[in-house]
């Protein structure tokens, strides 16, 4: 029988089929290429208990990356641990059980309140110049609608007053503000993100923290700029503030632990 399309080696066996699992073949690798690649954050896995985790498909070898502004190169993976203790213990021996904090929480930066360990520089624009400044170090920034919370007080979730807004830090490319700057009764400085304050008429709103914990807050090293790691810090200290600094938020689970114990059953 005459095959118009293709040579006929055996069989069914042509140049159409041919194509076919060598498109087969290239999908695969690509899928596993990617995947490989993927690879290159966060492995290799560990366990809860710090040990190595196997993984399906093997750790990608090292890809040297080269940071833009001078600022050297980047391997990844690394294969580096996270350096510092956690304050953390787990609940029971088992595998999968959480862990609960073993001091507080706030400030030593676990659970909710959790921050990464990334780079202690400031994040830069495209002309290698820090992306978040204060607004009143940047020329050209004024408030074009809504109030302006410099002046107001700040309260936190006790209704009392902690401090003042004295400030907002912008991102500058981006035109838009990121943090409140507060300065507290004792003259020293936080920030604020501008994502977990709410600017009313009379006063700045922060629903996660008292007034007393706005002086836990982390301070930054630099009074013109943050940098990536402190910004972690500082969004992981408001955030984690909405569970641990607010007896309504823990106090239920607390009274279900105490009734368990009383009872002898797991709560």
């Amino acid at each position: 029988m005459d095959t118009p399309y293709g040579w006929l080696f055996f069989g069914n066996f042509d140049l159409a089929l041919i194509s076919l699992y060598l498109f087969w073949l290239f999908f695969a690798g690509l899928i596993y290429y990617i995947q490989r690649e993927n690879m290159r954050e966060g492995y290799p896995l560990e366990n809860d208990d710090g040990s190595h985790a196997n993984s399906l498909l093997p750790v990608p070898e090292p890809k040297t990356f080269i940071l833009p502004h001078g600022r050297g190169e980047f391997k990844a993976p690394d294969f580096e641990r996270e350096k510092r203790e956690l304050a953390l213990a787990p609940t029971e021996h088992g595998g999968g059980f959480p862990f609960a904090p073993t001091g507080d929480p706030m400030k030593d930066g676990v659970g909710p309140a959790s921050w990464a360990m990334r780079r202690d520089e400031p994040e830069l624009d495209g002309h290698a110049h820090p992306k978040l400044q204060p607004m009143s170090k940047v020329g050209d920034f004024a408030v074009s609608a809504g109030r302006d919370p410099r002046g107001l007080p700040v309260v936190g979730n006790d209704q009392q007053v902690a401090g003042k807004i004295t400030d907002m830090w912008v991102d500058v490319p981006e035109q838009l503000v990121r943090y409140l700057e507060a300065t507290l009764s004792d003259g020293t400085k936080r920030l604020v993100p501008m994502t977990m304050a709410r600017i009313k008429s009379n006063m700045v709103y922060v629903n996660s923290i008292d007034s007393a914990s706005f002086a836990d807050a982390p301070m930054i090293a630099s009074d013109s700029q943050i940098t990536k790691l402190e910004e972690d810090k500082v969004s992981g200290f408001y955030a984690g503030g909405y569970l641990y600094r607010s007896e309504k938020r823990v106090t239920p689970m607390s009274k279900l632990r105490l009734l368990s114990d009383m009872l002898g059953k797991p709560a």
